[in-house]
């Protein structure tokens, strides 16, 4: 069960905390706003990726959010928490019950942080640190410009995650000369092979497309050796996700298609001026033409034609993202405040890993 605060902080005019999702539609434009004006938000901090992962979770996580309102309505501040036992990293297999922010541990969510305006900084501090008690809080993915000043005692960062980024826009070339070469023959063959490609915008996102992009990036991942979450247990959530998109936000893709048949995806996020990478596939019969890399350089040119000035890889420092597309480092940041023997072995385990991976 959700440990009771021991002190119920200080609540201002307009502050609530919702304990199901549904309660919160009629302030969902209102925190996207908020969220919009935010130094460093993300999609991953709209109520399109919170409600939509809450509304997709299993019934034993219990889940709560803290909104604060100004007199007109106005959405002020965001605190989205879940408590719950986490996988603090993928090498270790215990689990330890802690409270971290909804949407981002289960759905693997980069650049996290709690939406706030800055007279509302301190409530929130206070909030914040009262509710998670005596218990543990880990927050596995923060934007480096998320305000530590928020976080309670004794929450400290321990390690750091690279979340190469790309800058778009008419002018800007993407990868070398050689590249951009080596990408007009590879677009040539795919050409000469009949392979096409479409553009599937947020709002023409449908669970046929979605499945498509599960599919084949599960083949992918099956010819690479390799596993992933991204599969059809999470199909409801990202169908959810489908539901609130509107145009310039939500879900997309590029497909590659050879007589009517997909052959290869690449599937992301638009919010803002940012189009975020998240996943895809392609069928391995085409990569003598390098057909991922061609669908990773169309949807570069695609987003930025429609304005997109961010092309975000997320988290992962593959070779790809820098020597074909010339990406630069961006850290998203690890901060644990551990309250339990298992948190602190996760904690120690984590910095160790960290040094000796870094």
């Amino acid at each position: 069960m959700i440990p009771a605060a021991d002190v119920r902080a200080t609540a201002a005019p307009g502050f609530a905390v919702h304990r199901a999702p549904s309660g919160l539609a009629a302030l969902e434009d209102g925190w996207r706003e908020l969220a919009a004006g935010v130094p460093g938000s993300s999609y991953f901090v709209t109520p399109d990726w919170v409600l939509g992962s809450w509304e997709a979770m299993d019934a034993s996580a219990e889940a709560e959010i803290a909104v604060w309102a100004g007199p007109d309505g106005r959405v002020e501040a965001v605190v989205p928490l879940v408590y719950d036992r986490q996988r603090l990293h993928r090498r270790f297999p215990f689990r330890v019950t802690c409270w971290t922010m909804l949407g981002a541990a289960t759905d693997a969510a980069d650049h996290g942080l709690f939406p706030a305006l800055p007279h509302r900084h301190d409530e929130v501090r206070a909030w914040l640190r009262e509710r998670t008690g005596r218990a543990s809080l880990w927050l596995p993915a923060m934007a480096p410009e998320a305000d530590p000043g928020l976080l309670p005692p004794g929450t400290r960062r321990i390690t750091s995650g690279t979340c190469p980024r790309l800058a778009v826009g008419p002018g800007i070339g993407v990868g070398s000369r050689s590249f951009r070469r080596l990408m007009a023959r590879r677009q040539r063959q795919l050409d000469t092979a009949g392979i096409t490609f479409r553009w599937v915008p947020p709002p023409e996102m449908t669970a046929d497309v979605l499945d498509t992009v599960l599919g084949l990036h599960r083949a992918r991942r099956q010819v690479a050796g390799t596993t992933t979450a991204f599969d059809s247990g999470r199909r409801d959530f990202h169908l959810r996700l489908q539901k609130r998109a509107a145009p310039g936000r939500g879900p997309a893709a590029l497909i590659a298609e050879h007589d009517g048949r997909a052959v290869g995806a690449v599937y992301g996020f638009l919010w803002q001026n940012t189009f975020a990478y998240y996943n895809g596939g392609w069928d391995d019969a085409y990569a003598r033409m390098s057909l991922g890399t061609v669908l990773l350089d169309r949807t570069i040119a695609i987003v930025a034609e429609a304005g997109v000035e961010t092309f975000d890889f997320l988290r992962g420092d593959e070779a790809y993202k820098y020597r074909s597309f010339g990406a630069r480092d961006h850290y998203d940041e690890q901060w644990l405040r551990p309250r339990s023997p298992a948190a602190l072995l996760a904690g120690a385990a984590l910095r160790l890993h960290h040094r000796r991976s870094g």
